[in-house]
């Protein structure tokens, strides 16, 4: 009997998580989501202090799921439809100097100093590669809330970016000139 309780259990968890992680993962990834979130709700059940907050936390879990699934998704390597990998910053017409190159490998230490919703924001945005809204799904917040979360994250990267070295652009946009300042917290030691 306490067999049936629990499949019966877990049939009602998986009819109330998988539209909520279906409409936040490709269909190719939503199986897989959903066996992570069960395997973590096994692992994490023992925790749960306030049993009157398991839907909260239930959803909790998930989110974080969904938002290692997009991670992941990101660090594989996207490929441009023509099969050109070189193609997209052609058609752009800018490829990256090789001061914009080292500045850009300094980002992501960059980006992990930043609060919590500024870091979630542009690692899923600008790393991780998603839509401002596929973000916003995976975070569970208004599309707003993450163009607002964005936006100030841009502007802390770039103060910190500022309070680190002296960044000289051209009318583009295009670094062109990086200078340390005497500072010892600079992660950048180049110019």
């Amino acid at each position: 009997m306490m067999v049936e309780d629990a499949r019966r259990a877990q049939r009602e968890l998986e009819q109330r998580l998988r539209p909520f992680i279906a409409r936040r993962v490709p269909p190719s990834d939503l199986d897989d989501v959903m066996q992570e979130v069960f395997l973590r709700i096994q692992r994490s059940l023992p925790s749960l202090r306030d049993e009157d907050r398991f839907v909260p936390w239930l959803y909790a879990v998930a989110r974080s799921a969904i938002v290692e699934s997009h991670r992941e998704r990101g660090r594989q390597p996207r490929l441009d439809p023509s099969g050109d990998p070189g193609a997209e910053a052609e058609r752009e017409g800018t490829e990256p100097s090789a001061l914009e190159q080292e500045l850009a490998g300094y980002l992501l230490s960059y980006v992990a100093a930043l609060p919590a919703p500024y870091r979630e924001a542009l690692t899923l945005t600008e790393l991780d590669g998603l839509t401002q809204k596929a973000a916003a799904d995976a975070l569970g917040i208004t599309l707003s809330g993450m163009k607002s979360r964005v936006q100030r994250g841009r502007e802390r990267l770039r103060e910190l970016f500022e309070a680190c070295c002296r960044i000289g652009v051209d009318a583009r946009g295009r670094v062109i000139e990086c200078e340390p300042r005497e500072t010892s917290g600079c992660r950048c030691k180049s110019s």
